[in-house]
């Protein structure tokens, strides 16, 4: 899996550095199909002004397990549901100017927990509500042409809205919905469209802070985190698009505020989809 992902990378990469080679010389540049964008990775292209965007999604993860930090499988502690459903709304408040909102939906499903303090009531709950709701913005800083990228500027504000205090024991820790605390994520979109493999490239960088929060009475102050993510897109006909997305979200040290007593913690993932 760790190879497929670096194979994966690298082709991202090849691809972007070897844009000019593979489209040098013509004119003009033309415009890049239209396509539903990456699902997990930021479309970087602001929404024309005037215009409105909904984009609804839902994912459903299963958690029988977890990786120690030699990675290898030890028990989640029973086994765990989670259903996400976030509803996107992007506008185009000016020229090359958008804002958006994401309010998700979250609930939370558990059996068979298992945990040292647990009596002998019930192992299973479940548990669902508003998420952290995040309020973002970008600004288009660099047209594409035939030898770069199109670029975005992308700031977001993330409420401290999901479920965060007066947790109930009996739902087992599946009432936390959200982190308690207000961040601040600065950011880099790119674009990249590729005429001549009609293949179109994505990346983003972000880098985000938080401020100090509350869970349940407990003072807590997040490790910043920064989050790489590379997508591709290669339609299939007019209708049809294959996509490959390849996600990481790494926590580090706080640039301002306490330091952090959390240990850091990353995330890997790789997403095929049509």
């Amino acid at each position: 899996m760790a190879a497929c992902i670096r194979i994966i990378i690298v082709i991202l990469l090849l691809g972007a550095c070897l844009a000019p080679v593979l489209v040098w010389g013509a004119e003009p540049f033309p415009t890049p199909p239209a396509t539903a964008g990456p699902i997990i990775a930021d479309n970087p292209v602001p929404v024309a002004p005037g215009s409105w965007s909904f984009q609804p999604y839902f994912k459903l993860g299963f958690t029988g397990g977890q990786f120690s930090p030699s990675w290898r499988r030890v028990s989640a502690g029973g086994d765990f549901v989670s259903w996400s459903n976030p509803w996107q709304i992007y506008y185009g408040l000016a020229p090359n100017t958008e804002i958006n909102i994401i309010v998700p939906y979250l609930q939370n499903w558990g059996s068979h927990v298992r945990a040292p303090n647990l009596g002998p009531g019930s192992h299973a709950a479940t548990f669902g509500g508003l998420g952290d709701i995040e309020l973002a913005g970008k600004y288009l800083i660099l047209e594409e042409d035939w030898h770069r990228p199109l670029a975005t500027a992308t700031a977001k504000l993330t409420f401290p809205s999901g479920h965060h205090r007066h947790f109930n024991p009996a739902r087992l820790g599946l009432d936390q919905l959200g982190a308690g605390a207000y961040s601040w994520t600065m950011g880099l979109d790119l674009a990249k469209y590729l005429p001549a493999l009609n293949l179109k490239l994505y990346g983003n960088l972000f880098y985000a802070l938080s401020t100090t929060g509350t869970l349940d009475r407990i003072r807590v102050h997040k490790r910043d985190q920064v989050t790489v993510n590379l997508a591709a897109e290669y339609p299939l006909g007019r209708r049809w698009v294959a996509l490959v997305e390849v996600y990481q979200a790494w926590e580090a040290g706080t640039m301002l505020g306490p330091r952090s007593p959390q240990a850091p913690v990353g995330l890997v993932g790789f997403l095929p989809g049509i």
